[in-house]
């Protein structure tokens, strides 16, 4: 929502910036996720197959996107051929991660500290008349979430403009961190309830899904490919977001049990990386 927003408005930079610093803000996030769990490195008791495949589709469709931005401008009807490419990508990489899931032809070697998620018994005896409460109260605070992706991005560009804080720092720092705060929430909650392969999962998942942002941002851009106004602080956002999602896919097939300050290398090292880097990035460029 907020992406389509600042999009139809013609801002461009809020828009990819917006995308691109939600999948960094959002990988910061397993870092502090493996905070709140203390026992043991988070990645080494997450460790699935299906983690790593959606870590490598953050990195295959966010190099599409660096791939967009770096070219001369291609676009049928404004239409970047990349945005059209995304989803279709998207749904293949998917469907590969879920027929490793159904026959993995190699699987994370199982150890005393490996926490493999286990649904409660008690979902699987949920009436229908629970289930569809349950539904109906996730389309509600769906429907919220949208109307409040909207008024905050409207509020964003009036402070960017009033304040001349700039797009690219109004949407990577700003509106990417807030509206990624859902995804903090669901992470600490998973490894709280046990639940951590969901903890990490759901952000790489997530990750993977938030690429498209751009595409139907695209969509939504009437002056052109909005790649082509995408600045060199987008571009390097969307580089710090391969860094990141690198070095978390070295972890999780490393599985350091315990590393410094509590956490994992990885962990550590993702929230060196985006602190650093965002300064570079906003304070350099």
């Amino acid at each position: 929502t907020a992406s389509v927003t600042a999009a139809i408005d013609g801002a461009a930079s809020l828009a990819l910036s917006n995308a691109y610093g939600g999948i960094a803000a959002q990988t910061l996030f397993i870092a502090i996720a493996d905070i709140f769990y203390p026992k043991i490195n988070l990645e080494h008791a997450a460790a699935s197959v299906e983690n790593m495949l959606m870590g490598v589709m953050v990195v295959i469709l966010v190099s599409l996107l660096i791939f967009a931005a770096s070219i001369p401008e291609i676009s049928v009807w404004h239409i970047h051929p990349v945005s059209l490419l995304l989803p279709v990508a998207y749904v293949f990489l998917m469907r590969i991660v879920q027929q490793t899931r159904a026959t993995p032809m190699w699987q994370a070697r199982h150890t005393a500290d490996t926490h493999p998620d286990v649904p409660e018994k008690s979902h699987e005896r949920m009436s229908h008349g629970e289930l569809r409460k349950r539904w109906l109260k996730l389309f509600g605070m769906g429907t919220a979430l949208v109307l409040s992706g909207w008024l905050l991005t409207r509020s964003a560009e009036y402070m960017a403009d009033e304040w001349q804080l700039g797009h690219s720092l109004v949407g990577g720092l700003g509106i990417a961190v807030i509206t990624s705060l859902p995804e903090l929430v669901t992470a600490i909650a998973a490894v709280r309830l046990g639940s951590l392969t969901l903890a990490v999962g759901g952000i790489l998942g997530g990750n993977a899904f938030d690429t498209l942002f751009a595409a139907v941002a695209d969509l939504a851009y009437t002056k052109g490919s909005i790649y082509a106004y995408a600045t060199e602080k987008e571009t390097a956002i969307a580089a710090l977001c391969l860094i990141m999602t690198g070095v978390l896919l070295v972890g999780l097939l490393h599985r350091q049990r315990r590393g410094p300050v509590g956490i994992g290398f990885e962990s550590l090292g993702v929230i060196l990386i985006y602190v650093i880097g965002m300064a570079v990035i906003f304070l350099r460029l």
